[in-house]
């Protein structure tokens, strides 16, 4: 490894910055960091690249090598599992050494001729950056709208192409989520439109093909919503979705009748949530209403949709949280969670039925996938687990029986998921809590402290990470890394109570959780303070930073991608992205209570001078989710009140944004390099 001390760290300079609110002052010194326009800021960027790339140059082969081997084990000329809808079988695939997928359909039976809707490959020709979403077919299968985004910055254009004759319309509409809904009369669309600055998903318009002006038909007036738009499963309804982390709003309209006015379906409250799918004549609400804090299902008619009509269906339960449901003819599907693991139920409408999917494992996730008919006996779900790869699943509901429709392939000939083991530990938090955590490695491994272990977790928003297969994962556990996912509080794991312990003036736990399973994997000699790393992304980065500020001691290394690490500056500037409709994950800075709190924890605002692990800090010019400048700031200060040699290291895609490259074997080339980092801190490099 190169010492760091060879290569001089670009030094940013300091700009006394005065930030006071409820009679604080915070200065900020690398606050003219918030400027992408600046030619300094972009340069220090550069500057920033070039020195982890200078410190990263002896690993620049190994790197090259990690890429083919993880590439090696990626089917490249491969295909999804075709679906029916309206009509159609809709594929995606990619071809040998293509970065993007082709879009693709048959007419009423696999053997019809294949009619092309997209290659991505030559669409994103010439581009840095390139991602297709939103792809929405009109009723009578003639036309496709589709979202575009050249940036990384979330923010697309709509279009639309006559699938007959393979030509684009003149329709282009810009700064949308990229997701559309056709009415039924095939000529009008329904869209998101984003606000330019904040990107906040605010307007639903109706588009009319061959008109130029757009009928603007909802506007989201409270700042702490985001709105979305699209239609239900049965085809019947448009429905506006008005939405903020507690509280859930939508609007109904026949989708016959594009041009009435859509019906509120239950005014909001604050503090209910629900969510909606339509069904021969009834409307089904999954709801916390009446302090169903895991949820229970309901339902209404269609023309009395109100909270007061509401009947209950499956009655909610202290010790299983419902995630989602799939209407069938003939069944209803619930998909549950309970003791942290996944569940599907099926049950009959006649009541004659009513039975769980067995699973035995403790380290897997299952989900039901594209189940897009209403008139069938099969559901496709998908399942996977640390061990083994992910495969999509039909089972027939009527009869019992499963096949497999698609099993992932890792390529090269040397995978067997016998040669690993996975479990499922609990570590012991501060305050009593048990903390689940899922673990794998390579079968016969010693618990003699030795084994380098890489930590992850995310721990927000009630995101729930589950135990999953990973191929490129292979590339550390070959190598002798044992692999961690912490399911710490922030999450919901085990189900809504775990998500509302870490949140809001609960957020600290989240951190505390990760602590303790640090100090439990260290007890009991999985590996040591010399071997352990940790990894997290987004406000996963944030966790990074918050245990990078209050145990460094107990790692070695530190990977924060794309973190959110200047949470007080960034939740008191209503005018980025997401700011206003994360109050109530946050907290609100503007009430010094929350404000207090915190600041307490930010980890930008907590750097001090003191000893850390290395660290490897990626960011994203274009991010819209979390702004390049907070990682910059948060390394120019690091490095500001550094006292060890231990590397710190900032890589910025000048051309990407949250998600980091475009295409499936870019984003391996950051995968490589930040492997490359890891085994480089443990001396290995073949």
């Amino acid at each position: 490894m190169q010492n760091p001390s060879a290569i001089n760290p670009p030094i940013a300079k300091k700009i006394r910055k005065e930030l006071e609110t409820h009679a604080d002052v915070r200065i900020d010194n690398y606050f003219w960091m918030n400027n992408r326009e600046d030619e300094q800021v972009i340069n220090h960027l550069k500057r920033e690249n070039d020195y982890c790339d200078a410190m990263l140059a002896h690993t620049k082969d190994f790197q090259k090598d990690l890429f083919e081997e993880m590439k090696s084990r990626i089917k490249e000329e491969d295909s999804s599992v075709p679906y029916k809808y309206n009509g159609y079988w809709y594929i995606t695939k990619f071809e040998k050494v293509k970065n993007y997928p082709i879009y693709s359909r048959k007419k009423e039976t696999l053997e019809a001729e294949e009619e092309l809707l997209f290659d991505c490959n030559k669409m994103a020709e010439g581009e840095s950056y390139f991602k297709l979403v939103g792809i929405s077919i009109s009723p009578d299968n003639n036309k496709v709208s589709f979202g575009i985004d050249l940036t990384g910055r979330r923010n697309y254009t709509i279009y639309i192409k006559d699938l007959t004759t393979d030509k684009l319309e003149n329709d282009k509409i810009e700064h949308t989520t990229g997701s559309s809904s056709w009415a039924n009369d095939n000529k009008t669309l329904f869209y998101t439109k984003k606000d330019e600055k904040t990107l906040r998903a605010f307007k639903i318009y109706k588009h009319k093909l061959g008109y130029t002006e757009d009928e603007m038909i909802f506007e989201e007036s409270d700042a702490t919503f985001g709105v979305t738009v699209y239609k239900s499963k049965s085809r019947k309804y448009i429905i506006i979705a008005c939405y903020s982390t507690l509280t859930n709003e939508y609007h109904i309209l026949n989708a016959d009748k594009p041009n009435e006015k859509f019906k509120v379906f239950n005014p909001r409250v604050r503090g209910l949530e629900y969510s909606i799918a339509h069904y021969d004549g009834h409307f089904y609400v999954l709801t916390n209403k009446d302090k169903a804090l895991n949820f229970k299902l309901m339902k209404t008619g269609e023309t009395n949709t109100a909270i007061e009509n509401w009947e209950e269906v499956i009655v909610h339960r202290n010790d299983t949280l419902i995630e989602n449901i799939d209407i069938f003819k003939n069944y209803l599907v619930v998909s549950e969670r309970t003791n942290g693991l996944n569940l599907i139920r099926i049950m009959r409408w006649d009541n004659s039925e009513d039975y769980y999917l067995p699973f035995e494992s403790e380290t897997y996730t299952c989900y039901t996938s594209a189940n897009v008919d209403f008139d069938t006996d099969l559901l496709r779900y998908g399942y996977n687990s640390m061990t083994t790869p992910a495969s999509i699943i039909e089972f027939n509901m009527f009869t019992k029986t499963q096949k497999v429709l698609k099993e992932q392939e890792v390529l090269g000939g040397s995978f067997d998921k016998d040669n690993y083991t996975e479990e499922r530990l609990w570590a012991t938090a501060d305050d009593g809590t048990k903390i689940p955590m899922s673990i794998v490695y390579k079968k016969g491994l010693k618990k003699d402290s030795n084994n380098p272990l890489l930590q992850y977790s995310y721990g927000s928003y009630g995101s729930t990470v589950d135990p999953y297969f990973s191929s490129i994962r292979l590339s550390l556990l070959d190598r002798g890394f044992v692999y961690v996912i912490a399911h710490v509080r922030g999450g919901e794991y085990l189900g809504r109570n775990w998500y509302n312990d870490g949140k809001l003036l609960n957020k600290k736990n989240t951190f505390t959780d990760f602590i303790a399973c640090s100090i439990y994997l260290i007890k009991e000699r999985y590996t040591s303070s010399q071997h352990l790393y940790a990894i997290g992304g987004s406000a996963g980065g944030l966790l990074m930073g918050a245990i990078i500020n209050e145990a460094p001691e107990l790692y070695k290394g530190i990977i924060a991608a794309v973190p959110f690490v200047d949470v007080v500056t960034t939740m008191l500037d209503n005018s980025i992205p997401l700011t206003t409709g994360e109050y109530d994950e946050w907290g609100n800075p503007n009430d010094k209570l929350y404000y207090d709190y915190i600041k307490s924890y930010s980890p930008y605002d907590n750097i001090e001078q003191k000893n850390r692990p290395h660290i490897f800090v990626t960011a994203g010019l274009n991010d819209s989710q979390v702004q390049y400048w907070e990682p910059a700031k948060w390394v120019a200060k690091l490095r500001e009140l550094k006292t060890d040699s231990n590397q710190l290291l900032l890589k910025t895609n000048m051309d990407a944004g949250h998600g980091g490259a475009s295409g499936r074997f870019e984003s391996l080339k950051e995968d490589a390099e930040e492997f490359a980092f890891l085994l480089d801190l443990e001396g290995i490099y073949s």
